[in-house]
């Protein structure tokens, strides 16, 4: 049977297990691969927001990317904000300048988690 014939048979009939088998090697599932951001937001709609989860349903993959997309944004926006900052700007100390560099991202990232990841990003 080809896999339309299948598709058509589950909908109304439904399949046997050697049919089941023949549809799954037929249709191969599509995996998605996220970034760090769309990766936590998905874990977090598992955990806390299941019915967001089911309400995106197929959307789900595209709005996972646009957070990941979002992520990136917001960081390279603030990152350039605040390396203008006085407090943040680059003294000659290698190790204040790690510093320095260790609390722009922390505080990037505490944004990113708290703006994208556990509130309610609408993108």
């Amino acid at each position: 049977m080809t896999k339309e014939e299948l598709e058509r048979k589950s909908e109304t009939e439904g399949l046997t297990a050697e049919e089941v088998t023949e549809y799954r090697r037929l249709v191969k599932p599509v995996r998605h691969v996220y970034g760090k951001y769309g990766t936590m937001k998905k874990k977090y709609l598992k955990e806390h927001d299941w019915v967001k989860t089911a309400v995106l349903g197929k959307d789900l993959p595209e709005y996972l990317h646009a957070i990941d997309r979002a992520a990136d944004a917001l960081y390279e926006t603030m990152y350039e904000k605040l390396k203008k900052d006085e407090r943040f700007r680059r003294t000659g100390n290698f190790l204040e300048d790690v510093r320095c560099e260790n609390a722009v991202k922390s505080i990037i990232e505490e944004e990113i988690l708290s703006e994208l990841i556990y509130g309610e990003a609408e993108l």
